[in-house]
């Protein structure tokens, strides 16, 4: 099987290095060792793309007699920076010009058709050649653009369906009515935060935040997330003991159960085996019930004024709970209105303080927007080990998408959702038409 070889790759000369004879077929021409003679090609094509050849030029062009000295070799040596390859390859550019992309068809060359006479277009018209004249003259054409107002605006989008409206051809269409904005785009977002203060868009963060923080600032931060950490722990650690004593109890009651149940298949097995008859005791059974007796007036009159006396006691005493009710509910009213009105002050106070601290996020309402719970916040602390003496080394801390997106929780401008990854989607069902069999026969 021949070998095949790519089309890049030239096909070289036949070369004979040794010739002890040349009176055989092997000697021909043809067959003389070419190599030096392409190697020489390729070094004056190599030469003819970095500038010329080097042998035609003359010693003035190849060179120069530096008398001062390249200061920029000195300031390379002591940055010891290195020119890369990549920019080496790029700096190359050849002195030939690049070959041109157009088709040069050869005037000799033709397809046998004969082209159609065209009209020539390289001579000026008298009417170009006149204007032409005028402007030599100094007579310029003034051409004056008349500039009208628009009569609508171009911008809006509903133009072109009052323009379909309007046209009786498309009365069929339903009229478009005109959007209203919901009126809760007026009212404020009501902050998450319990103190009810409102939380800024951006924070500002406090001196344990910084990558180089005071050790004061730094230590109070680590102390408070600690215990955090440590009451997360100890809750988590609380519900596994939880779990274990319940799993342990209803173990217990089940192996309870199991008990009881043999204990009850068992007593069943005893009283079936006994002799039937023998402690039934049904012979000696003795009817002792009493009929019951007719009531007197006087028993019935009894009865009466009992009914009468506890129904009146009943309603005396949901008049009392309903009297202590309303009692609480003014009770509870007022410590409202007091608390709110100490808030309101305490908001006040706040707002018009002068040290500038922001509000906290950190301690929020119960009462969350949505049924969806707020993400946790990031955990930002770098910890003593993981301290660094140069900013260079240090791993940022937090992102601020998700900071910004929980901000926008917090604030109450948005409503919390739980992330879908894989959406559900459209069910479809492929059908084939059977559009073959509708033919006719002619």
């Amino acid at each position: 099987m021949p070998i095949i070889r790519p089309a890049t790759i030239a096909p070289e000369a036949p070369q004979q290095h040794k010739q002890p004879s040349r009176k055989g077929k092997k000697a021909w021409r043809k067959n003389v060792d070419v190599t030096e003679i392409q190697d020489g090609l390729e070094m004056v094509r190599d030469e003819i793309i970095k500038g010329g050849v080097l042998a035609e030029k003359d010693s003035a062009e190849l060179f120069t007699l530096d008398t001062a000295g390249d200061a920029s070799i000195q300031r390379k040596l002591l940055k010891g920076s290195r020119v890369l390859k990549a920019d080496e390859i790029i700096a190359q550019r050849s002195a030939v010009p690049a070959v041109s992309m157009r088709k040069r068809p050869g005037e000799g060359t033709t397809d046998g058709i004969i082209q159609a006479k065209r009209q020539r277009t390289s001579y000026v018209s008298h009417k170009e050649l006149i204007r032409l004249r005028k402007i030599a003259d100094g007579h310029q054409e003034q051409s004056v653009v008349q500039v009208t107002e628009a009569t609508y605006d171009p911008w809006d989008l509903q133009r072109d369906v009052k323009e379909a409206e309007q046209d009786p051809r498309f009365s069929f269409l339903e009229k478009s009515k005109k959007k209203t904005a919901p009126s809760t785009i007026k009212e404020k977002s009501i902050s998450l935060a319990a103190s009810g203060r409102e939380i800024p868009a951006v924070q500002r963060p406090e001196g344990g935040y910084s990558y180089n923080p005071l050790f004061a600032d730094y230590e109070e931060r680590l102390i408070s997330e600690g215990q955090k950490e440590l009451a997360a722990e100890k809750k988590r650690l609380m519900a596994t003991e939880e779990e274990r004593v319940k799993l342990e109890a209803s173990a217990k009651s089940a192996a309870e159960a199991e008990a009881a149940e043999a204990r009850a298949d068992l007593s069943e097995w005893e009283e079936d085996s006994a002799w039937e008859g023998c402690e039934s005791g049904g012979e000696n059974v003795k009817l002792s019930a009493k009929r019951p007796e007719r009531k007197t007036q006087a028993q019935r009159n009894k009865i009466k004024r009992r009914k009468e006396e506890q129904q009146k006691a009943k309603m005396a005493a949901n008049i009392k709970m309903r009297n202590d009710q309303v009692a609480h509910i003014k009770k509870l009213a007022k410590e409202l209105s007091e608390k709110e009105q100490a808030r309101s002050i305490a908001l006040a106070l706040a707002t018009n303080d002068d040290s500038g601290s922001e509000a906290d996020d950190l301690d929020l309402r119960r009462r969350k927007l949505g049924r969806i719970a707020l993400p946790e916040k990031d955990l930002e602390l770098v910890l003593p080990d993981e301290l660094q003496e140069s900013l260079r080394l240090l791993k940022p801390e937090g992102n601020l998408l998700k900071d910004r997106y929980r901000n926008l929780l917090v604030r109450g401008k948005v409503e919390s959702r739980r992330p879908i990854s894989f959406a559900k989607q459209a069910k479809r069902k492929a059908t084939e038409k059977w559009t073959h069999k509708d033919f006719m026969l002619h």
